[in-house]
């Protein structure tokens, strides 16, 4: 299977914690000590039968060939879920020149899989969404390693295409994020749908945290020349003359992301920005690194 998560980038992770504003403890997404050991879903480990454990916890195979009585345990199922929402509108697939085979839903993928990776390690359950106009893609929350499993696998064969979802088809969001779960939200934030739906959910009590993702040349707009510049999402064309431009580019994508963000923070939503020249857990260490984990504690 593919590794959406490069090497360093992994070792990098092992540093980091998902914990909210409302840390809940041990049994669910927080600085919480230890997995909860029980009869859960996830198979964790074998133990020394003890007195009192419940027969059918008890691994006859293994008695059958050890002569000894182990019980299976398992993780349970913590009450609260990180749910990975990812923006599916054609405009996630835009790249750099310079990399043109890695787009912004490449690395909304990888973003994906270390949140992923990270509930895991933390025995939290974790759900996640693809959300475009064309259709929902959803994997309801689990936790462990088969769930990491099966979301890569719906990683790997997602799309972006069309436009953001519209709000008649953002149904499952409702139904199925509780009202303690955690929601990430990956997205460039181009429509306002994305935007919407993070402050519907901020609003609804929803502990909401969005990365933005933007390319390289959103940031420097880098173009020298003539160039035609096309919306993938609704075919418009620009012709113009890329010096002549990047002042005034610069200028109003920097007001429009300073407005995202006083939108975001007037609702208590916390975000990072992702760089496509960046490693992919950038934002993530900016949203659960050291200082934060002390300042929810």
């Amino acid at each position: 299977m593919v590794d959406l998560i490069p090497p360093d980038v992994r070792n990098r992770l092992k540093s980091l914690r998902l914990v909210t504003r409302r840390a809940v403890g041990s049994h669910g997404i927080g600085l919480h000590q230890s997995h909860s050991r029980g009869a859960g879903l996830e198979f964790a480990q074998y133990r020394a039968y003890e007195r009192g454990d419940e027969l059918r916890q008890i691994d006859w195979k293994l008695y059958a060939r050890s002569d000894k009585f182990f019980v299976r345990e398992a993780e349970r199922e913590s009450p609260v879920a990180v749910w990975i929402l990812m923006d599916a509108s054609a405009s996630m697939t835009q790249a750099d020149a310079a990399r043109p085979d890695y787009s912004r839903f490449d690395a909304a993928k990888g973003l994906a899989a270390c949140i992923a990776d990270l509930a895991m390690r933390q025995g939290d359950r974790f759900g996640w969404m693809a959300l475009s106009d064309q259709g929902l893609a959803l994997l309801p929350p689990a936790s462990g390693a088969r769930q990491r499993d099966r979301l890569l696998l719906e990683l790997i064969g997602v799309n972006a295409v069309g436009g953001f979802a519209p709000e008649d088809q953002l149904g499952p969001v409702w139904e199925r994020i509780g009202a303690r779960d955690l929601v990430i939200l990956l997205s460039d934030c181009f429509d306002p749908g994305a935007v919407e739906l993070a402050e519907k959910l901020a609003a609804a009590g929803r502990e909401t945290l969005l990365i933005e993702m933007l390319t390289v040349a959103e940031r420097d707009f880098p173009f020298d020349g003539g160039y035609r510049f096309r919306d993938p999402e609704t075919g418009e064309e620009l012709l113009a003359d890329g010096p002549a431009l990047r002042s005034e580019f610069l200028a109003r994508f920097g007001a429009a992301r300073d407005a995202l963000h006083d939108r975001l923070d007037a609702v208590g939503i916390r975000y990072a920005t992702h760089m496509l020249d960046q490693p992919i857990d950038v934002p993530l260490r900016r949203l659960f690194g050291a200082h934060e984990a002390a300042e929810y504690q």
